[in-house]
C-alpha cells in the first residue's frame, strides 16, 4: 500500500528525519504526536512509496582527505539518449563524482567532484573527464568554501 497524499504527521516524519535521521523512533513518534507502532508504519510506508530513499552519514571530506571540489560543466558532441545515458553510466563509475546534473542551455551535465588535491583532480580530468568518448569540452570551478549545505528538500509542516 503507498501513500500518495501526506498529512500533517507524514510531513512532520519526513521534516524530522530529514534533519536527524538517527532520531528513535519512539521520539519520532512523540514529535509527531502519535505512538510508536503508527509512525513505525508510517516510516515504512514513506519508504515504499519513495518518499524516503535512504539513510546515510554526512561525511567530512577534508576530514578524509579530500581537500578540493570542483564543480565541471561537461559539454557532450551528442546528445542522442543513448550517449547521454552512455556518459552516466560511465559517471556513475567514477567514486570521485559525488553529484551528476543533467543540464538544459549551454552544458549537458554538472558534476560535483572530489579530490585529494588539485593534481589528483588533473590527473582525473585529463585521464578521465575529457578522454571519456563523446565529451566536447569541460569548464572547472573550483570550490573555495561552503557557506551553506543543506541537502534535501524544504518540507512545510503546517
Amino acid at each position: 500500500m503507498s501513500r500518495v497524499k501526506l498529512d500533517r504527521i507524514d510531513r512532520r516524519i519526513l521534516s524530522d528525519l530529514q534533519e536527524h535521521g538517527r532520531m528513535t523512533n519512539v521520539e519520532l513518534a512523540k514529535r509527531a504526536g502519535i505512538s510508536a507502532p503508527p509512525c513505525l508504519r508510517r516510516v515504512r510506508a514513506l519508504e515504499k512509496s519513495g518518499f524516503i530513499r535512504g539513510y546515510h552519514a554526512d561525511l567530512n571530506a577534508e576530514q578524509l582527505g579530500y581537500t578540493v571540489t570542483v564543480f565541471a560543466l561537461v559539454g557532450l558532441t551528442s546528445q542522442a539518449e543513448a550517449d547521454l545515458k552512455g556518459f552516466e553510466a560511465l559517471v556513475g563509475s567514477w567514486p570521485q563524482v559525488r553529484e551528476c546534473h543533467m543540464l538544459a542551455g549551454e552544458s549537458d551535465f554538472m558534476l560535483k567532484i572530489v579530490a585529494e588535491d588539485w593534481d589528483s583532480y588533473q590527473k582525473f580530468l585529463t585521464t578521465k573527464l575529457t578522454a571519456a568518448p563523446n565529451v566536447s569540452h569541460v569548464k572547472s570551478s573550483l570550490g573555495i568554501r561552503t557557506s551553506k549545505y543543506q541537502p534535501g528538500v524544504p518540507v512545510q509542516v503546517e
